[in-house]
């Protein structure tokens, strides 16, 4: 299958004070086309950088990181803000509704900053919203919505420029069971559809009953990856050169 997101070897320094602190430590990950994979681990695993770098929200100090078969380092930020824009919808934990935006305003900002027309842009955020099943309250602002319905907001926003991949970091941690076991099964149908799902989650239980393909991070490194194969878990320990 074709590979629409590839770290290679990558790692991520951070500098706080005088010191130099190593958050991932020479990881490869891979994203295919239609995949529904997990990243999964503790907190300060290293799992939230690691969504950054997938998501090309931040760069690498050593590695390599492909989007669509090209290296992001040599693209300008302009450009690569529009790639991205087009090629990944962020779903996160926090949900990040633009409070002074109502619901439908909110699903189409993104819309704008890929240059489609306002009449477009209403047309599909009304389409979104209705298959999220928030067709009446479109013209709430996040304050008055519950935690599920505006996450339900987020993944319609996510949806508005179409994107082959949906990125969700921890998209059940602020929502009851109910609610959270509905947003997983929509992020599953987006993937019978043929979305590529990337889901950012402490939780192996979540991890386990949805994906396909499990990278667990752990002190900066991937110590393991699990493929489902007709229903089995088959887990793989990773060696310190840490080639999949």
């Amino acid at each position: 299958m074709e590979k629409i997101i590839e770290l290679r070897n990558v790692s991520r320094d951070y500098h706080i004070g005088d010191n130099i602190v190593r958050a991932l430590d020479g990881i490869n990950i891979e994203i295919k086309k239609g995949d529904f994979v997990a990243i999964m681990g503790p907190s300060g695993s290293g799992k939230s950088t690691s969504m950054n770098l997938v998501g090309s929200l931040d760069l690498a100090t050593k590695g390599e990181i492909y989007l669509d078969g090209q290296n992001i380092e040599f693209l300008e930020e302009s450009e690569l803000a529009q790639i991205r824009g087009r090629k990944i919808g962020f779903i996160f934990q926090q949900f990040n509704l633009i409070p002074n935006l109502n619901a439908k305003e909110n699903v189409m900002l993104p819309m704008l900053f890929q240059g489609k027309e306002r009449a477009e842009r209403k047309e599909r955020a009304e389409t979104l919203l209705k298959l999220v099943e928030l067709g009446e309250r479109m013209n709430h602002y996040p304050n008055q919505l519950s935690g599920g319905q505006q996450q339900r907001v987020a993944i319609a926003r996510a949806l508005a420029n179409d994107p082959e991949v949906i990125l969700a970091d921890e998209p059940t941690g602020n929502l009851d069971t109910k609610t959270g076991e509905m947003v997983m099964q929509f992020l599953k149908k987006l993937n019978e559809e043929g979305k590529t799902i990337i889901l950012v989650t402490h939780n192996p239980e979540l991890a386990k009953e949805h994906a396909k393909i499990i990278y667990s991070v752990r002190d900066g490194k991937i110590e393991s990856v699990e493929h489902k194969i007709k229903g089995i878990w088959k887990k793989r320990i990773l060696n310190k050169t840490q080639d999949l």
